[in-house]
């Protein structure tokens, strides 16, 4: 049955540098990379409004004009940080304007998933009373391409905590109203899970499927084989 719930506003975050992908960007962009014959923003795109997300705003820095370039025609909007780039949190922030009003989803493109759409089960999941965040977490035992430790740990009632044997998968779903508490003009979205944490306002939900952090050259390979069902 199709969900006849509204679209959710979306940030694709691409502005990054992506220098532990160098030499292949050296040329272009780290989502412009291509996994399995497509590009990882396509990946992203399409994930996203899979899962009823939009509008979808992508922001831009390095090489950024090649993003804007590859997007042209699309219904996808810019939010140009050329002049300075604001990390996740001042990005989001700056890209406000265009998301529009309520809760937003964030999305990172440098990751693959397999099974249950992310986007979809986080709307499904969404509850404004309770939530000021909602982030997709990742069993660090499923993932693919992950250095290091876990992220979060979740407890029975949903909230997640510091530190634990769940990663971060990349997406989540926000109340952008928070942002106003931060004063910095560049800052992390690390800052604002570290003021929700402590409120019991931050929630997890821990996906099913695979995941491949697609962070260096060689984990390229890693999600390919996934995509396949490897």
């Amino acid at each position: 049955m199709p969900d006849a719930r509204p679209l959710t506003p979306l940030m694709l975050f691409a502005a990054g540098l992506g220098t532990r992908m160098r030499p292949l960007t050296d040329s272009r962009p780290k989502p412009l990379i291509e996994v399995g014959g497509q590009t990882l923003l396509d990946r992203a795109l399409d994930l996203a409004r899979a899962g009823g997300a939009g509008p979808v705003v992508v922001n831009t820095h390095y090489l950024g004009q090649m993003i804007a370039d590859h997007l042209s025609g699309q219904d996808v909007a810019i939010s140009d940080e050329a002049d300075l780039i604001l990390e996740t949190g001042g990005g989001l922030r700056k890209a406000l304007p265009l998301l529009g009003q309520g809760p937003v989803l964030t999305l990172n493109p440098d990751v693959i998933w397999r099974g249950a759409n992310p986007v979809a089960a986080l709307r499904a999941a969404w509850d404004p009373a309770r939530m000021d965040a909602l982030l997709m977490l990742v069993p660090l035992a499923q993932t693919r391409g992950r250095v290091g430790a876990g992220d979060f740990s979740i407890g029975d009632d949903d909230r997640i905590s510091r530190k634990g044997d769940l990663v971060y998968g990349g997406v989540q779903m926000l109340n952008p109203d928070r942002l106003a508490e931060l004063t910095d003009q560049v800052f992390s979205l690390n800052l604002l899970w570290d003021r929700l944490i402590p409120e019991g306002r931050a929630f997890g939900l821990i996906h099913p499927g695979a995941w491949c952090d697609l962070g260096r050259p060689e984990t390229i390979p890693l999600a390919e084989a996934m995509l396949n069902g490897g």
